[in-house]
């Protein structure tokens, strides 16, 4: 996959600080073992992939190119911003087997938004994550000819989620700005919380060990290195995931805010690594649950960062 030449620099980069990162291999939920539709990731942390669901229409467009800071866009946890508002008429979902959550971006005029700019070869990103943070699933849902969206969820545990929009529009008095909403949902059932991992500057994620190297301090942006090996090699295999070589996203514990990050190594050919750069900062203080997603022959992985802000 070759990268693409039009910068997005709208969405705050994602923050990082504190020693201690803690690295748990989590189930990918953004793309199969061959990318072909997210899968479940609604485990605890650390826990095994299950069952893959599809996400069917995924937009192929080239967009916007990684590592770019992306100011702006917010902490996510609001349902209306600038005029542009995240509706649905969902606000419980089965918990226990997949469900298709449906929701509409409506603009300042009240009307469905049904043009959306292309952002890393998609239109609309979508996330969804337990209020424990744990269950994360990153998808590319896809819109009908009325402006609606559905997003095909892998099966939800019991309890409180937070969904996501991530989105540009294309046209109106929003166009090319970078926007987060997001919405609740409840999956009845036992509720129990699963605590945060331990932390760790490392940890092991389908058989790939990930490493966080950096000196960083909350509310301001510092150099960080995430490195990729396998049985005590540097891995130099990996592939273009979304026009980067790895995807990351944030969400703080307690109120779930949102950030978004991606490597500021470019992507040269089609294969990278092990070694990748961002610039990090987190405005908040406390525990910040990441979920890093790289993809090796095929397959697609996803780690669980746990980090630290002072």
């Amino acid at each position: 996959m070759s990268f693409a030449s039009r910068f997005t620099s709208r969405r705050r980069a994602l923050a990082a600080a504190g020693t201690a990162v803690v690295l748990a291999a989590t189930p990918a939920a953004c793309g199969s073992s061959k990318d072909s539709g997210p899968s479940m990731s609604g485990m605890d942390h650390g826990s095994k992939p299950s069952a893959s669901a599809s996400a069917a229409g995924a937009d192929r467009d080239h967009g916007s190119m990684p590592g770019m800071d992306h100011g702006g866009m917010g902490d996510g946890l609001a349902d209306v911003k600038d005029g542009y508002e995240l509706t649905s008429t969902t606000t419980a979902l089965p918990a226990g087997k997949k469900a298709a959550y449906r929701f509409r971006i409506t603009g300042p005029d009240g009307k469905p938004v049904t043009r959306f700019a292309v952002d890393q070869t998609k239109r609309m990103h979508f996330y969804a994550i337990r209020s424990d943070l744990t269950g994360f699933q990153h998808l590319h849902p896809t819109m009908g000819d009325d402006g609606t969206w559905t997003a095909d969820l892998a099966a939800l545990k019991p309890g409180k989620w937070r969904m996501y929009a991530s989105f540009i529009p294309d046209n109106g008095p929003g166009k090319g700005e970078d926007l987060v909403l997001s919405r609740t949902v409840t999956a009845p059932g036992d509720a129990r919380r699963t605590p945060l991992p331990a932390a760790a500057t490392s940890a092991d994620a389908d058989g790939y060990t990930v490493t966080v190297k950096g000196d960083l301090t909350a509310g301001t942006t510092h150099p960080m290195t995430v490195g990729v090996s396998k049985g005590g090699k540097p891995v130099t295999d990996l592939q273009p995931y979304l026009e980067t070589y790895a995807h990351l996203t944030a969400f703080h514990e307690g109120d779930q805010a949102f950030a978004h990050l991606h490597p500021r190594t470019e992507v040269k050919g089609d294969t990278g690594g092990p070694d990748l750069a961002f610039r990090a900062m987190l405005p908040k203080s406390g525990n910040w649950r990441l979920f890093l997603q790289f993809r090796t022959g095929g397959t697609l992985h996803t780690a669980a960062l746990t980090l630290r802000v002072g």
